[in-house]
């Protein structure tokens, strides 16, 4: 059964029309509505055009908000289950990285500033808008090529892809809520920088210079697919509504963190060793916030019991 998807990226006000030279933003917008408009003309044009916000053929005419109430309900249950993960997982984030950084020494290895310099340097150009035509396209077709991959990986097809600064979309067959948000954790780029550095190191032997280098263009990487998240998340997405607003942005949020704790597990000194070690702590941290909230709920069960309101 085919499913329906598009490509998007931010709405531009009226009021901003009347200038002589658009920002950076304002071609970002003017991106996501042209991306839109292509889209429903195309669709006008094959029964079944799709981009992420994937509703049902026998559907197609109802509007994610039409959904049952059940639907959802199961979807806000299911991103309140998720909440307490993100809770558990961001507070041994922290925990870890304050003492490599404070008793480790952390901040102070070439690798942290290499990484550094290179986020920075991403961060610098996004503000600046320097070469925006260019990295808007590079923007757009990792994000399309997210979705064929993960499309690919569940078992589906896709039967049109499109790529250009003016948006992008792919036609497939499946969808799922993995496909639909993979864009927004799955540093694209940072993966191809990595698995081609992996299959340089088994070719060759580089040297110690290469390994800061790769540091670095993984901070530009990582530091492009952080940047663009964020500014895209708030404006509008039908990759969000497609499976719940709220439900997609936990998602989103929690594998960021697990993204970030890889790498940060990565580039220690003794990555499997690390990972363990980041394990047993979040077990910890979730049995001793698990034991404070179950403690509490019955201190205040008790209290309510006691004051004949419960």
């Amino acid at each position: 059964m085919a499913k329906r998807a598009s490509k998007t990226t931010s709405r531009r006000p009226l009021s901003n029309q009347r200038r002589t030279r658009n920002s950076f933003a304002e071609v970002l917008s003017l991106a996501n509505r042209r991306a839109h408009e292509q889209a429903n003309r195309r669709s006008g044009r094959r029964v079944l055009k799709s981009v992420r916000a994937a509703i049902d053929a026998t559907a197609a005419d109802d509007s994610v908000g039409s959904l049952e109430w059940s639907q959802r309900l199961m979807r806000w249950l299911v991103a309140t289950v998720l909440l307490p993960l993100c809770w558990v997982t961001t507070w041994t984030l922290l925990s870890r990285f304050s003492h490599a950084t404070l008793e480790q020494g952390f901040w102070q290895s070439p690798e942290f500033w290499y990484f550094a310099t290179g986020a920075m340097v991403m961060v610098g150009w996004f503000w600046s808008g320097l070469l925006q035509s260019f990295f808007l396209y590079v923007y757009v077709l990792g994000h399309e090529m997210t979705h064929a991959v993960f499309v690919v990986i569940f078992r589906g097809k896709v039967t049109d892809f499109h790529v250009s600064t003016e948006g992008g979309y792919i036609t497939t067959n499946k969808t799922n809520l993995i496909i639909a948000l993979s864009p927004y954790f799955v540093p694209f780029w940072s993966v191809i920088i990595a698995v081609l550095y992996g299959l340089l190191r088994l070719s060759a032997t580089p040297g110690p210079g290469w390994d800061l280098g790769f540091y670095a263009v993984m901070g530009v990487t990582w530091t492009f697919h952080m940047v663009w998240t964020l500014w895209m998340i708030p404006r509008d997405q039908p990759d969000l509504k497609e499976n719940g607003t709220f439900l997609s942005l936990v998602v989103i949020y929690l594998a960021n963190l697990l993204v970030l704790v890889a790498l940060l597990c990565v580039a220690e000194e003794a990555p499997g060793r690390n990972t363990r070690e980041f394990a047993m702590e979040w077990l910890r941290h979730a049995a001793t916030w698990g034991d404070l909230i179950w403690r509490s709920t019955v201190e205040a069960i008790s209290k309510l019991r006691a004051a004949g309101k419960f």
